[in-house]
Order: structure tokens, then sequence, then C-alpha cells
């Protein structure tokens, strides 16, 4: 069974199931999964996802959203892509966390500062089965405000898109011993505050439709909900 996150019930407005509630946010339990709404930022998305695992077992989990796209990506409102590896870029300094010498994490004697991989068994294999593009991921709680400060930011960490949960997402997975994958639809070219650029319906219908073979079990057996 999924465990599928979203930081908004507006981006997962297509599901359908009975509803409950956790941690005073939206719920679905579907056929194959279990949806929350973590609410925006890393702090939530971590948190519920720590609180849901410590009371249910969590065989692989799934967040999806909207997120911008930075300059020079190649990625247009309405594309659908996996993140294989997030960034967590506002913290530590400027250059990250290494520079301190403080890991953010470790597991199994590695050291995680700053980048934090998604499951790449399973990335790789929804990758061919739903023909998608692999990128690199930036987090920060605060978006780019101006196309040039997204700019610096995709060339100093090497990211495609900006988003504000997943590298917190892909930390809490990789703390908590949990596959995680991440999809995400363009919205917006980050950077650009200006409403009248977004094309947020747009990016909910593309992900509505990558998703549906994942929610049908159109899948190999190990991948299906």
């Amino acid at each position: 069974m999924w465990l599928l996150l979203s930081p908004t019930a507006l981006e997962a407005s297509f599901l359908r199931g009975e509803p409950f509630s956790f941690l005073g946010r939206k719920g679905l339990r579907g056929e194959g999964f279990v949806w929350l709404e973590t609410g925006i930022g890393k702090v939530n998305v971590a948190l519920t996802l720590a609180a849901w695992a410590s009371r249910n077992p969590v065989e692989k989990a799934l967040l999806f959203g909207i997120a911008g796209a930075y300059p020079g990506s190649g990625l247009l409102p309405g594309d659908v892509v996996l993140v294989g590896e997030e960034v967590e870029a506002d913290l530590g300094t400027q250059e990250g966390l290494k520079p301190l010498g403080f890991p953010a994490l470790e597991v199994e004697g590695k050291a995680y500062y700053n980048c934090f991989p998604l499951d790449s068994g399973l990335t790789r294999a929804l990758a061919q089965v739903l023909d998608l593009q692999v990128v690199a991921g930036l987090t920060r709680d605060r978006v780019s405000e101006t196309p040039g400060e997204a700019e610096a930011l995709a060339s100093r960490w090497g990211a495609q898109l900006e988003s504000m949960e997943g590298a917190a997402f892909a930390r809490a997975c990789l703390a908590l011993g949990i596959p995680g994958v991440e999809v995400r639809a363009i919205s917006n070219p980050a950077g650009v505050r200006d409403k009248g650029a977004w094309r947020i319906p747009l990016a909910v219908r593309t992900l509505e439709g990558t998703l549906a073979p994942i929610l049908g079990g159109a899948f190999p057996e190990g991948l299906q909900g």
C-alpha cells in the first residue's frame, strides 16, 4: 500500500476515498493507498510522515505536488518529473552544512549534509513505467522571489526545480528506513511571483494523469499500491 503525501488538498483534489482527519488536516483511505495532507514546508511534511509512521506500518511513500522550474532546466508548466535527489539549501551556510563539519543525518555509517537521495530503485522503476525524467530538486522554506535568485540557486546546487518540502521528505524517509519517491508537476517558473504566469490547474491535471496508473495498479508486482 502506498502512503501518499501532498502539501495541500488542492494538489490531491482528484483523489477519491473515505475521508478522515490526521493532525488536524485532511486524509483519505482509498483502494491501495492512504493520502495525507501535510501542510506547506519542511517541518510539516517531516512531522506528518514521522507521526503517521510511528502509528502505522509504511511500505512505501510518495510525495507529490506542484513546483517551480529553475531557469535553464528546460521544464515548462504542465511537465511532470520524478525527483531523484533533493538539496536542503537553507540548512547551514550559503554553501551548506559541510563547511561547519556537522552532518544533518547519518545512516549506516554514511553522512548526509545537504543532499538527500530518494529511493533509487523505486525511482528508476517508476521512471521506466511512467516514462518520466528524473531531476534534482532544491528545497527551502522561503521560495525564490526573483528570477536572478532562482538562477543563482540552480547554478550553485545543480537543481532543476524548487519546492518547500522535498528535502525534508527525502531526509525523513532515509532516517525512518522508508522507500520514498517524489513526483512534481511544474506550475510556474521559479522566482516569478506574478501569479498570472502560474498554471496551477494545468499542473494538477497532469499530476492526476501521472498518478492514475499508480492508483489503478498498472504496475509490475512490487510497485502496485
